[in-house]
């Protein structure tokens, strides 16, 4: 992907030309398309430009054993009526596919054609993920220095390391989104993830656990040592853990939550229970609860697109409306929902800006960022000292929610026995059983301690993933159900 001529030093998009006019796509090609989105007479329409480029290395039995990079490059189409949407996609830019496929997401409307706009005008977008040193102009001799740094620290660190496996993931897409109203936003949207699994062994029995990061940025987000090192450290750390860590007796219990990657059960349990779609369809438990109080007056949770160099921030969203960050649950009250175009017309509101889509293929639906709660103004040792007997989460690595009831059942991976006060025995296996939002109106205590993990996170939605984001302080949760896993 030759970029380079069109970005600034941030690493943005130069707004005086169109990335895509490389591919054919001209002012007058897209005036074209949006009159065939708009043939028919649909309320309004979009277009979504993608050209992408993502390299992966693998590294496994002290080699690098698998290498490669993948293109993709389309355009989809979306036109709606009402909360009716036609889409449709094609790979080919030219001028001939573009309108065919604006023909065929037309198809969802019948009546007076609509009219293209005259003026096309690019919209300046902030700069939520600057890049230094970008992907695209490094080579494997860049790459496979990392992974193997990755791998020699782990054997190093303990004798009881058998093996070792490291990848990494970076990519680099160009998106552009075109409005029927004339707006275009271009923006260039970096990626990487390191990831490390290590299995340990002593004894005879054998563990794994793993550990990976992930950002919006380029080549100069492994340049940070001590971020490389937190990664493989906490890999070994976690493999050893488990070697001795054995089972809590099982039952209703006070629960901590470990700051950071315990977020995932806020992203799953109540997150998703907040994106407006759900709630417009009367799916969600929160359809009725807007302006209500659902928690305790001391827990704010949001939702944020604007953290720089999150793996869930975004300049704009796939609807070509701004970024924000947006209170979900205020001092206690549910504020907002997750809104794109089609649920804020419905619920008369503003879109949140977190309309996105997996890629070309895909429409656009309301979806998390970086989803978190914020710090409280307890110690995170007193949390700890409050709970006589329960469990302190350290890792979850599954879980199931149900959006309707609210009901969910997670995996933690590993944390710690809490007794008198104190944290005493390893514990693993373990099932954490119970309800979002009772969960939620059972926390008792918010840590000052909040931690944005790190993490690759991935969210899944009717069968489309985008990256986000997910934290939280530590949290003390009165009761959850906790079960060992047999």
């Amino acid at each position: 992907m030759h970029v380079d001529q069109l970005l600034d030093a941030g690493g943005q998009l130069d707004r005086s030309s169109l990335y895509f006019e490389r591919f054919g796509v001209t002012d007058e090609a897209l005036r074209a398309v949006l009159a065939a989105a708009l043939s028919r007479g649909a309320d309004d329409c979009d277009l979504y430009f993608e050209h992408s480029r993502l390299t992966s290395l693998q590294l496994r039995d002290r080699k690098v054993n698998a290498a490669g990079t993948s293109v993709d490059l389309g355009l989809g189409v979306r036109a709606r009526v009402g909360d009716q949407v036609g889409y449709a996609y094609t790979e080919d830019l030219s001028l001939r596919a573009m309108v065919g496929a604006a023909k065929t997401a037309a198809e969802i409307a019948r009546s007076k054609p609509g009219h293209a706009p005259v003026d096309l005008r690019q919209v300046g977008l902030p700069g939520y993920y600057p890049v230094k040193r970008r992907w695209a102009e490094a080579g494997l001799d860049a790459r496979v220095p990392l992974v193997r740094a990755w791998e020699e620290r782990a054997f190093a660190r303990d004798p009881r390391v058998h093996n070792v496996q490291a990848y990494l993931v970076d990519s680099e897409k160009v998106v552009m989104v075109v409005r029927a109203d004339g707006r275009i936003a271009q923006d260039f949207q970096p990626m990487c993830r390191g990831f490390v699994m290590v299995t340990v062994e002593q004894d005879g029995v054998r563990e794994a656990n793993s550990a990976n990061l992930a950002g919006r940025a380029g080549l100069e987000y492994f340049d940070d040592t001590a971020r490389n090192e937190r990664m493989v450290d906490r890999a070994v750390d976690d493999s050893l853990f488990l070697l001795d860590a054995g089972k809590p007796p099982a039952g209703e219990m006070p629960v901590v939550l470990a700051a950071g990657a315990s977020g995932i059960l806020l992203h799953e349990a109540i997150g998703h229970g907040m994106e407006a779609d759900f709630n417009r369809k009367g799916v969600s438990i929160y359809a009725d609860k807007m302006g209500k109080q659902i928690a305790p007056d001391f827990v704010t949770v949001v939702d944020d697109g604007t953290v720089e160099g999150a793996r869930g921030a975004i300049n704009v969203d796939d609807e070509a409306n701004p970024t924000e960050k947006t209170a979900l649950v205020r001092n206690g009250v549910l504020e907002s929902y997750l809104h794109d175009e089609i649920s804020a017309r419905h619920y008369g509101v503003a879109p949140t800006g977190s309309g996105r889509r997996e890629s070309f293929r895909c429409a656009p639906m309301p979806r998390m960022r970086a989803t978190y709660m914020e710090p409280g103004h307890h110690d995170p040792a007193a949390i700890i000292a409050s709970v006589d007997k329960g469990i302190y989460c350290a890792s979850f690595s599954n879980g199931q929610v149900q959006i309707g009831a609210g009901d969910f059942a997670f995996y933690m991976k590993h944390g710690y026995l809490i007794e008198g006060g104190k944290l005493t025995r390893p514990i693993k296996d373990v099932n954490l059983i119970g309800n979002g939002p009772e969960a939620l109106e059972r926390v008792e205590m918010v840590g000052h301690d909040l931690v944005l993990d790190e993490g690759g996170w991935t969210c899944g939605k009717e069968g489309q993933g985008v990256p986000v984001s997910q934290g939280q302080p530590t949290v003390k949760v009165g009761k959850l159900v906790v079960g060992g896993v047999g």
